[in-house]
């Protein structure tokens, strides 16, 4: 089966439905009290257990669902990494990100060294940057909203909790489409496949929304910038809903800045590809990994033979080579492995045939 980008879908809650069909929201300042505990007792409490009773803890103002929810594991930067390990940020080999290690344009340095008004606030409507990507994808400009990186698009659809995330053709795109549910396309990772964009499918479908990034094609991971494709009917609430400063000038300028070199882009894009390619053929030759075939930039591969997927990337970050791996269990006994420049990969493959003695 011919696969596109991945998407997620979920159902909207009522809340989240409401938020989307534009009725009401809570004032900014208007605070909803719920009272800690019933105001009933069957004899007087001392003053200490009324003190007590009435003084909450500070979780005691925290959702329920979150106070279970298990923190992100994030990849620490190279000087935190440099200090931990004791090697110089240059020589780390930094392979758990999907970061793409060729950077952004020479035009994004430029642009950056070239700003007149850094103390002045940022364009809260990111014109530039949506004229700027509405030249480069085709679609209108009122159809595109910009971002502090796909995640706070993400965030700002109403903060759902998507419940599924796979690899889909137009076919079944279409047909669930079809559905009343809210479908959220993610293509941070269409670059690193065949497929075209669905961004201007949001004409046609209401329920469609379409997010992008900069930091696997362009090499901004750090400045934070992404966008995303909505329908009209969508779009509007989410204008009301942002916060009205949320893509900083240098995220906007380097990211107009890098749209200005698209055979930069396309250059680099290639090489990522090869790279890919030849890492996949490199892995399959390591007895204890299964890689997966990949439509992005990393591949993720099966930790067999007995080995064990979390000493594996402790070994590899003793070496300088850091990898990425989770605990969730779902996952437990897998590794991911962002395709870099082909030193990178020469250094990967020099440590896992050491694990191999």
């Amino acid at each position: 089966m011919d696969c596109s980008a991945r998407f997620r879908i979920r159902t909207p809650s009522p809340a989240a439905s409401s938020h989307l069909a534009g009725e009401s929201r809570r004032p900014v300042g208007r605070v909803s009290v719920r009272p800690m505990a019933s105001a009933a007792s069957v004899e007087e409490p001392t003053a200490a257990a009324s003190e007590t009773k009435r003084r909450p803890t500070g979780d005691s103002f925290i959702r329920r669902h979150l106070r279970s929810l298990a923190p992100y594991q994030p990849i620490l930067p190279f000087e935190v990494l440099s200090a931990r390990l004791g090697r110089k940020p240059e020589d780390i080999v930094k392979l758990d990100a999907n970061e793409n290690p060729y950077g952004p344009p020479p035009e994004v340095a430029t642009a950056l060294g070239n700003l007149k008004f850094p103390y002045v606030y940022p364009d809260p409507e990111s014109r530039h940057l949506r004229a700027a990507l509405a030249e480069d994808c085709g679609l209108e400009s009122e159809y595109i909203l910009a971002g502090c990186g796909a995640d706070e698009l993400i965030d700002l659809i109403m903060r759902l909790e998507f419940s599924i995330s796979i690899i889909i053709n137009d076919e079944d795109l279409l047909k669930i489409l079809d559905l009343p549910i809210l479908v959220v396309l993610d293509e941070a990772y269409i670059e690193f496949s065949s497929l075209q964009t669905r961004m201007s499918w949001v004409k046609k479908h209401d329920n469609l929304i379409v997010l992008r990034t900069f930091s696997k094609r362009a090499g901004l991971a750090g400045l934070r910038v992404g966008y995303g494709a909505f329908p009209l009917s969508i779009i509007e609430y989410l204008w009301r809903a942002k916060q009205p400063y949320n893509v900083s000038v240098a995220a906007e300028v380097s990211a107009c800045a890098a749209l200005q070199n698209p055979a930069y882009l396309e250059n680099v894009k290639n090489l990522l590809l090869q790279e890919r390619d030849r890492l996949f053929d490199l892995l399959k030759g390591i007895p204890f990994l299964k890689p997966f075939p990949s439509h992005s930039n990393f591949i993720l591969c099966e930790v067999t033979s007995g080995k064990d997927a979390k000493k594996i990337k402790e070994d590899l970050a003793k070496m300088g080579v850091m990898i990425r791996h989770y605990d969730k269990k779902e996952l437990k006994g897998y590794i991911r492995i962002s395709v870099g420049k082909p030193e990178h990969t020469d250094a990967l493959m020099k440590g896992l045939k050491a694990l191999q003695l």
